[in-house]
């Protein structure tokens, strides 16, 4: 009975969202409307749908498990990074890119960066559509890896068969209904995170007589409830984090908005650009609090464990999944809140892969194949070939997931800084400096990028101060290329200065 009242909700879910890929595939008649969706976003849709493609499974599981581990210190200043991050991102590059774009046409990132400089040789586009690529397939690859783990843990399913399954999902309202179906779909998957995050902490805390519970039981542990220190079990000892240091590292990661193609397409197709404003109080407000209700959830799974509501975590990245299933053997109106909840996990992981793969596809199909090798065709055949090349680089995800034990959390991590240190520093000076030139920005795109994989596997591993998140140093060295070689190099034509002066 557990079983069968989870089985139902996901079902119904995973059938809800082939209905709207397949009810928003007839609005899409031209390759903008696949790709951004007409620019025809309400601030809503914006906001909640930026935020649910931004947090994947990161936030029900990733969050949670760290706060379980080692206490909150970890995940407060990473929290507080990225909530900083959102924050500025929606302040100061949602309106101008909204503008920006509209103005000299631009339909993707690569798009938006060959305009603004006006490389007719095309570098540009090539190289930015190359790192979504090589960044974003890996990472669409661990998105269905995460869903295949999930549906193989629950039901005994065989790993390759659950994540085909819900690769095939993914893969089906994704490529049928484009950015509108993936807007509308994280939308309302941001709503199903919400109502598993309510679902999870109502009934944790019932299993434990309520927080008072879990205060006392969290403080008792030695540097569990800290911004200092962490926790380690195996000694019962407070350990330091790690220094002021280590804590703008952790900070960084809010960096990594200014480059991410998912979140600032959703910029790129909102309706109205005076309705930003509410866009940006309604994402900063959930991230906020959606962030502090997983960290809560850690916490709180801690003390449950303690109190013998649930077992030992094996692994504590499923803690919720292991509330969930506890809480589906109560009853079967239990189950089917307890299917909503894993839902909820599913809604974290689909509603960042459908950005990504659409997000990847546009940089192969539109830039690649259609503007930088010339290959015209009807705007039919450009719709088909959207489709098939979405198609192909999901095939590639699902080739990279076969392995079960691929790593999730790994992937998103670099990829994250990848995208941080090779578009972020390049979006800013290109919205913000008008001295901004395309050698500049081939150079600091250039640099970001590889820094990122020097320092990842060549300098991290030395330890000490040079074990910062590598979105750090690969971000500063992104921003000084561009600026050094804009101002070596000669400066922008009157045509591009005019435009962004006419940017208001």
């Amino acid at each position: 009975m557990a079983t069968l009242g989870i089985v139902i909700a996901i079902v119904i879910y995973l059938a809800a969202l082939l209905i709207m890929g397949a009810t928003f595939a007839k609005e899409n008649h031209t390759v903008g409307d696949y790709y951004l969706g007409g620019r025809k976003l309400g601030p809503f849709v914006t906001a909640m749908s930026a935020e649910a493609s931004d947090m994947s499974s990161w936030l029900l599981m990733g969050l949670p498990g760290v706060a379980y581990a080692t206490g909150i210190c970890d995940v407060f200043w990473t929290a507080l990074g990225l909530g900083i991050g959102t924050y500025v991102n929606w302040l100061l590059v949602a309106k101008r890119l909204r503008k920006y774009s509209e103005k000299n046409n631009s339909v993707t990132i690569p798009d938006f960066f060959e305009n603004r400089f006006r490389d007719k040789s095309h570098t540009l586009m090539l190289i930015s559509s190359l790192i979504i690529v090589v960044f974003f397939v890996p990472y669409v690859g661990s998105g269905f890896a995460a869903c295949g783990k999930l549906f193989s843990s629950l039901f005994g399913l065989d790993y390759t068969i659950a994540m085909l399954a819900s690769a095939a999902v993914i893969i089906g309202y994704t490529a049928t209904g484009g950015f509108m179906a993936a807007s509308v779909t994280d939308f309302i998957q941001s709503i199903i995170m919400t109502i598993a995050l309510i679902a999870v902490v109502c009934f944790g805390l019932s299993t434990v007589d309520g927080i008072a519970t879990v205060s006392t039981y969290s403080n008792s542990l030695d540097g569990y409830i800290s911004l200092t220190a962490m926790h380690d079990f195996e000694s019962a000892s407070r350990v330091s984090y790690g220094g002021i240091i280590t804590i703008i590292s952790t900070m960084a990661w809010g960096l990594g908005y200014f480059g991410m193609p998912h979140i600032l397409l959703r910029f790129m197709a909102i309706e109205d650009p005076e309705k930003i404003k509410l866009s940006r109080r309604i994402s900063t407000v959930w991230v906020f609090i959606a962030m502090g209700v997983a960290i809560f959830i850690g916490v709180m799974t801690r003390t449950m464990v303690h109190e013998g509501a649930i077992g030992e975590l094996v692994d504590s990245e499923r803690a919720i999944v292991i509330i969930a299933q506890t809480l589906a053997e109560h009853s079967f109106i239990a189950s089917l809140l307890a299917g909503v909840i894993l839902a909820g996990i599913l809604a974290c992981t689909m509603s960042t892969c459908d950005s990504q793969m659409l997000a990847a596809s546009s940089s192969v199909s539109e830039n690649i194949l259609h503007e930088t090798f010339g290959i015209n065709l009807s705007e039919h055949m450009q719709m088909v070939m959207a489709r098939v090349v979405l198609v192909i680089i999901a095939a590639i995800g699902v080739i990279i997931a076969r392995d079960p034990n691929s790593s999730v959390f790994g992937i998103v991590s670099f990829a994250w800084a990848g995208f941080g240190a090779a578009f972020g520093p390049i979006m800013l000076l290109a919205l913000f400096w008008k001295r901004a030139n395309k050698y500049g920005a081939i150079a600091g795109m250039i640099g970001g990028g590889v820094m990122i994989f020097v320092w990842k596997f060549g300098i991290k591993p030395m330890g000490g101060i040079f074990g910062i998140y590598e979105l750090l140093p690969a971000f500063i060295v992104a921003l000084i290329l561009c600026v050094v070689v804009s101002l070596l190099t000669p400066a922008p034509e009157k045509e591009i200065v005019e435009e962004f002066e006419s940017i208001r």
